[in-house]
């Protein structure tokens, strides 16, 4: 007769599996909102620089902000192997204790030591944030994934947005001092905190914890089996109807599929992980188009971390807020909001992304190019917040497109590990940028000059992408002229 304890386990995961997919779903979202709730954000810099914490632009920039950068490139693939060892619940109650920790050292933490210390700690949150993104896929059915993505991508937009608009009215009307931000900020993290541990505990995950079929499925593929493929068949009957032929094209031609309906789980050693992680890695990046998109990816998500993270400190240059009215928190928030209209429009473009894709990114990289430029150089405050707006919309926009793309023909486990190696080289870029631009070990460059050669950067991602880009349709051409001919004779 089955264990009692068993029998319990299957109820919760065809619960979960069914109609269930709404309880955590809920959780989830509510601890999205309020964890990213926190009106004090757009204020950091003014607020460590103003008499609460009476440091110098020297000590924010060139040594305190660096340490954000190094702490979460450290952490990122170690918290990523313990959010699938772990099954995800532990390291979201890790990332709401570590923002608790991060807002009340933030409260009452004095000293350049101190506040290194209290970036560590929201490097932590930072690194935790796949286990926020990953947890709701193991505890609902693969019918409803689109559908719970959608909810818990805008719980965090909608939460970032509400607290930057906050957080603006309590300054601009209510005339609030930020150290009174920064309360409501660690109040919302608590109730986030709070909520994570209600969230019901998965029973597998995507590597260490599966199905006792599908890990001696991948064991055999990790060991060389010929038929090793990241694409599922249900992938490629999933493309729009309405996409051009040519973005129907699989990122690779071989097809598996694994039989998961053995309720049996089973733990896998970090041997084995690691062997199908490494195979899964190969498979996936053997295609010209994913890695034309994870290049994208890769490289601009480094530049955009850069310019998020000194933005605030080059509208204080330009404005100091001890002698004008600053609206961060409102350039926050509709930057984030048209972010979200552009994801929202992404659903309904169709063009063919395989011809046209990296001419695209060529013109919006220069785009972007062009819009932090203006940033440094003009030197009035409103253009700052104008350039900062189509900065984030065209950036979301973009990487919206490039996720789309990859995700498009992967299963759940190799997009996992896509998503995770694009972030891991983003950040391995954007730690050694810090450290020859900004760190007070390197060069400790102004913040001008800093966003001059942000500029700079974005362009030499547009050249190359546009000579990638031409390159591949004169190709494309040529095959077409080809093919008519050979069919003409």
């Amino acid at each position: 007769m089955e264990p009692q304890e068993e029998r319990a386990r299957r109820r919760g995961t065809m619960l979960l599996s069914g109609g269930g997919w709404l309880i955590p779903t809920c959780l989830l979202c509510t601890y999205g909102f309020f964890a990213n709730l926190r009106p004090s954000e757009p204020f950091l810099t003014p607020y460590l620089l103003g008499p609460d914490k009476n440091l110098t632009e020297r000590q924010v920039f060139n040594e305190i902000y660096p340490v954000w950068t190094y702490s979460y490139l450290a952490l990122l693939f170690p918290v990523f192997l313990a959010t699938d060892f772990l099954r995800y619940k532990p390291i979201i109650i890790l990332q709401g204790l570590s923002l608790i920790v991060t807002w009340f050292m933030l409260l009452y933490a004095q000293g350049t030591l101190a506040i290194q210390f209290l970036e560590f700690f929201y490097g932590i949150s930072t690194a935790s944030e796949v286990a926020y993104y990953s947890y709701i896929y193991s505890v609902v059915d693969s019918k409803v994934y689109q559908k719970v993505t959608s909810y818990c991508r805008t719980a965090t937009l909608a939460g970032f947005t509400v607290g930057s608009f906050t957080g603006q009215i309590l300054v601009s009307v209510g005339n609030w001092s930020l150290f009174h931000l920064n309360v409501i900020s660690l109040t919302c993290v608590s109730v986030a905190f709070a909520t994570s541990w209600f969230l019901p505990m998965p029973m597998r995950s995507l590597f260490f914890h599966q199905n006792a079929n599908r890990h001696a499925s991948k064991l055999m593929q990790a060991k060389g089996s010929s038929n090793r493929s990241c694409i599922k068949n249900e992938d490629l009957a999933r493309v729009s109807e309405s996409e051009d032929p040519e973005a129907r094209v699989p990122l690779n031609h071989k097809v598996h599929s694994t039989d998961d309906r053995v309720a049996e789980q089973t733990n896998i050693n970090l041997l084995n992980v690691l062997r199908i992680l490494w195979n899964d890695f190969r498979e996936c990046y053997s295609s010209h188009t994913l890695l034309c998109w994870s290049v994208w990816w890769a490289l601009s998500t480094c530049g955009y971390c850069q310019v998020i993270n000194y933005a605030q400190g080059l509208w204080e240059k330009v404005a100091p807020s001890s002698h004008s009215d600053i609206y961060n928190g409102v350039v926050e928030a509709v930057s984030t909001l048209l972010g979200a209209v552009a994801v929202f429009v992404v659903g309904y473009i169709k063009m063919s992304w395989s011809t046209w894709g990296e001419l695209l990114l060529a013109l919006f990289s220069l785009i972007i190019a062009v819009n932090v430029y203006l940033m440094e150089s003009i030197g009035s405050i409103w253009v700052c917040y104008v350039c900062y707006i189509l900065f984030r919309g065209i950036y979301m926009l973009l990487i919206t497109i490039a996720t789309f793309q990859i995700a498009a023909n992967l299963n759940m486990e190799c997009y996992a590990l896509v998503f995770g190696v694009n972030t891991f080289i983003a950040l391995a870029l954007q730690t050694l940028m810090t450290l020859i631009v900004v760190d007070s070990s390197g060069l400790g460059l102004d913040l001008f000059t800093q966003f001059k050669i942000y500029a700079g950067y974005f362009a030499v991602i547009s050249l190359i992408f546009f000579v990638s880009g031409f390159y591949s349709l004169v190709k494309n051409c040529q095959r077409k002229q080809d093919t008519q001919q050979s069919s003409g004779t």
